[in-house]
């Protein structure tokens, strides 16, 4: 009877040590998949300025993706709301502004980012190579990225401003927490 139990209660211990395993706060999964939970896919475009833009140069700070093109009208309404919280959460959280320019014209992205005036990088996915990492069907989508490049949130379609203030507010807790 004596081996029985003992048989038991390692078992239980190993069950509580597998579900704690699993439900560990601080893992990351690796897999790249532009989801919830998972790594977000690394690019690199080109923007506006003539710069080169990656997550990997974002050093551990957390990232705002926005996907958006010139001619999309809830990404008219949105573009006010992403400057004014940039300007306001600035130096804790980057912006980056991908024009889906393979469906639309740099003339186009840089006409927009001046007429609302885009203090952040406008990145230009001129070949789709981002927009098709990241699965984007509708736009504006927007991806909401910790310091670890964790995706914690995504918003597909027009996101209220108190939506994406909350969002970024957390990827930046997300991002001290982590470090």
């Amino acid at each position: 009877m004596g081996h029985l139990r003992k048989q038991l209660l390692l078992l239980i211990a190993v069950g509580v040590l597998v579900v704690a395993a699993i439900l560990q706060p601080n893992s990351i999964n690796k897999e790249k998949t532009a989801r919830i939970g998972f790594q977000a896919p690394e690019f690199e475009l080109k923007a506006l300025d003539g710069g080169s833009y990656s997550l990997a140069s974002l050093n551990g700070k957390p990232v705002l993706i926005n996907f958006w093109a010139s001619w999309c009208n809830p990404c008219r309404l949105e573009a006010p709301e992403l400057v004014r919280l940039y300007a306001k959460y600035k130096g804790q959280i980057e912006v980056y502004a991908v024009n889906l320019t393979s469906d639309d014209t740099v003339k186009g992205a840089a006409a927009f980012a001046e007429e609302f005036g885009f203090t952040f990088p406008v990145l230009l996915d001129e070949k789709g190579t981002a927009s098709k990492s990241y699965k984007i069907k509708s736009i504006p989508t927007t991806y909401f990225v910790d310091g670890n490049g964790q995706i914690l949130d995504v918003v597909t379609g027009l996101a209220s401003p108190d939506t994406l203030e909350k969002l970024i507010i957390r990827a930046i807790e997300a991002s001290r927490e982590a470090v």
